[in-house]
Order: C-alpha cells, then structure tokens, then sequence
C-alpha cells in the first residue's frame, strides 16, 4: 500500500477511510492537476501514453467510475457506443463473438458498451431513431446492412457517428469493416466441385441483405465457370429457425434431382441442414459434402470432413470499435475501411 501523494501506480493503492473515488482523489494520488487527469481519461492525444496507463492504473485500483450525467454536462458526450442488433442473430456464433471482440476493444478507453435490441417484427428505424434524438450514446455499430440502407442515410443526415458491420452500395460514404463475402460463395463452389459435386443448393441469409446477395452472386459465377448446378434454397434462410430449414430440406432430398453440394453461411444453419439430411438416410462424405463459415471453432466437434472456412470476428469487432471511436474523435477526418477477403488458405477439412 502506498502513502498518499504517492505516484507510483504499479502498487496497490487504497482510499482514506470514507473518501470516494473522484478525479480529485486520481490528481492527488498521482501528483497531477485535476484537468491533466480528466484529459488522460478521454484519451486526449497530447498526453503521453505512460501517463495515461498510470492515471488508468490509479483509477482502476480505487475504483473510479466517471459520472456520466457529468461527463455529458461537461462535454457533450456520453462515453457510451451501442451495438444494434435484431434478435433473430445465432447468439452462438457471430454475435457474441462480436460483442466480446468489440469490448475488448474498448477496453482502456473512457468508452462503454451497450446492445440495444430490436425484434424481427419491429422497425429497425426506431432503435436508430431514438438513440440519436435521445444522444443516449455517442456512437453506433450496426449489422444486417442492405444495399440501400436507410439507417445508414438517417445518420449521415444527422451526422451522428456510426460503423457497419457489412457494406452499402454507398459504402464509400462511411466506415465499415466487412467480410467478403463474394469470395466466400465462389471459394465454396470451388471446394464443393473439388470433391466432385455437380448439384450445389445454398441456405442464403436474407436475400435483401447485402452479404446474401454478394454471397450468391460469388457461387453463382464461380458454378458457371466450372458447369455445375447452383441453386439457392428458396423456403428458409439462414436466419430461420430450426423447423423452417428442416421443413424446406425435406422435399429437396425427396426429388431425384437432389444436391450433392450444400452450402451455409453459418453454424446454425449448417447443423440444422446436416442433421436433417442424415436423419432421411443420407451420408456426409458419401453422398453429400457441406461448406460452412463459421467464427467460433465448433464444427470439428459437430461433424469431421465439413469444409469449413473460418471468419476472424475478433478482427472484425476491433476494426468496429477503432473505427468509431476514430468517427467521434475526427468526424472530418475519411472514414476507416476494410474488408477481410478469404481464400483458399482460409478453406479447413475436419
């Protein structure tokens, strides 16, 4: 334990008997003026690094929680960045790989995460709208982006900052980080035709959405070029439940004109096609083969001898985060871009 006044962070440090943890008591344990402390806390670009981690250390050590009604009083901002996002997603994989990698991302900044959901029935303009007329968060990062997004028009209009996991046919307008999705069609028709498949169905996510689409369009060329039958799945998608995509792969493998190929674009909807299929008397390896991505390592524990092609969500959700707080910090400044292109190297057999 150090004595106060005290200005080395790297031991333990505790408060006097009944004093709460203000910016006050941060400047008088770490030596500095109050204005110095609250500015190293908000990451302000003319203090030193080092200084930053002692003052982060100190707080962190006592306990120190910015109040937020003062913070926005004083600045304008709320310290707080929000993820949107509809209920339907597979909590089980991208989503909470991308809430974890977004948090650690902010982990050392002056900012806090938030979800706010929104239900499949529900515009999803009113979670949009009520964040920026309310400014209950400085930021948005927002998925299941469509060519032709109006959410995306609504902040440009209103200026208020945001990233989206996923591109517009606009993208240049804003930052975003996404996964190509184009590349990853192609590169599973390409691996399917690899083990000699000649009939490729496809479980698409929403087609109005921008990633199906490119999606499609990947494996769609890639099955021209080789002279092989693509098709994608027309009953379910992949943000169906269970029922709907069992109900629509029954009649598809009761035809005789049944795939040999099939593709998914996530762990869900890859379980649910590969258990549905062997429940009707079929063989994975022998009479079909399956292609899916997917972002947590699960598949090898489902089934060996899936094609899987791996997403890095980790990077994804870093980008987002970096990539806001960049909006807030220089909103004049061109957005931060990037898109995560697979190829073969990304393909793994179980």
């Amino acid at each position: 334990m150090t004595k106060s006044g005290t200005t080395d962070a790297s031991k333990e440090i505790a408060l006097a008997p009944g004093e709460r943890p203000t910016l006050k008591t941060i400047a008088r344990l770490s030596g500095l003026a109050v204005p110095t402390v609250s500015r190293a806390l908000a990451d302000a670009p003319d203090i030193g690094q080092d200084t930053k981690q002692r003052i982060r250390t100190i707080a962190q050590q006592i306990g120190y929680r910015p109040n937020r009604a003062g913070v926005r009083l004083r600045t304008g901002r709320t310290n707080v960045i929000s993820i949107v996002m509809s209920t339907e997603h597979d909590m089980m994989n991208h989503t909470a790989r991308l809430i974890s990698a977004v948090a650690s991302a902010l982990r050392g900044t002056p900012y806090h995460m938030i979800i706010t959901p929104y239900f499949p029935d529900e515009d999803p303009m009113v979670p949009i709208r009520y964040i920026v007329e309310t400014g209950s968060a400085d930021g948005l990062i927002i998925n299941q982006i469509e060519p032709n997004d109006p959410r995306v028009d609504y902040l440009i209009e209103h200026k208020f900052p945001f990233v989206t996991h996923g591109r517009t046919s606009a993208c240049e307008r804003h930052a975003y980080f996404d996964y190509d999705n184009t590349n990853y069609g192609a590169l599973a028709v390409k691996a399917l035709v690899g083990r000699g498949r000649k009939n490729i169905a496809m479980l698409a996510p929403p087609q109005n959405q921008t990633y199906a689409q490119s999606m499609i369009d990947g494996a769609t060329r890639m099955a021209a070029e080789h002279g092989v039958q693509f098709s994608v799945i027309e009953a379910a998608n992949a943000h169906n439940d269970n029922p709907v995509i069992e109900q629509a792969m029954i009649p598809i493998f009761q035809g005789d004109d049944r795939p040999d190929g099939l593709i998914a674009p996530s762990i869900g909807g890859c379980v649910t096609m590969v258990s549905t299929v062997e429940k009707m008397g079929f063989l994975l390896g022998n009479d079909f083969d399956m292609v899916a991505k997917e972002a947590i390592t699960f598949l090898r524990r489902f089934r060996s001898g899936i094609l899987v092609v791996e997403e890095n969500i980790d990077q994804a959700g870093n980008f987002l985060a970096r990539a806001l707080m960049h909006r807030i910090s220089a909103p004049d400044e061109p957005p931060m871009q990037a898109l995560d292109r697979p190829d073969d190297t990304a393909l793994r057999v179980d």
